[in-house]
């Protein structure tokens, strides 16, 4: 597989800056664990090859099991998630699924995560799942190859 074209942060270098600017604050306040679990899930939502790849990987360099990382897909069935991570991952999947129902994202959803997050933390969440939403869009635009960006 070829790319249509250069990769959009590449071709536009403040773009890339500023991608990686607005990734570096939601590590702020957040488990990494955590934020890679719902950059995988964005991005298996998308079907971002790319991300799905790659975040894996991260996820383990910060701790995380196979177990877990096969179970994230399927995360309402599985029992290997805190209520925290369960109300991460809700809200992960209303914000990137957000034409897919009238109340784009529910009051149960949104409650959920505010009564497991502090304001700092979900504000985070949010940009987290706003970035990688960006991601996966620029990568599926283009058509990124797997295995492009190294990790």
């Amino acid at each position: 597989m070829q790319a249509r074209m250069n990769h959009p942060a590449m071709v536009v270098p403040e773009a890339m800056k500023a991608l990686q600017a607005l990734s570096e604050t939601t590590k702020q306040g957040l488990p990494e664990k955590l934020l890679e679990l719902v950059h995988l899930r964005a991005s298996q939502i998308n079907g971002c090859s790319v991300c799905v790849y790659m975040h894996p990987k991260l996820a383990r360099r910060a701790g995380e099991t196979d177990e877990r990382l096969f179970s994230v897909a399927a995360w309402r069935d599985a029992p290997y998630f805190t209520e925290a991570e369960r109300a991460a991952l809700a809200l992960t999947e209303a914000l990137t699924r957000l034409s897919d129902r009238e109340d784009a994202v529910p009051d149960a959803v949104w409650n959920e995560a505010d009564k497991r997050f502090d304001e700092h933390e979900l504000a985070a969440l949010i940009l987290a799942v706003a970035t990688i939403n960006v991601w996966n869009r620029l990568n599926v635009a283009v058509r990124q190859p797997v295995g492009t960006w190294k990790v």
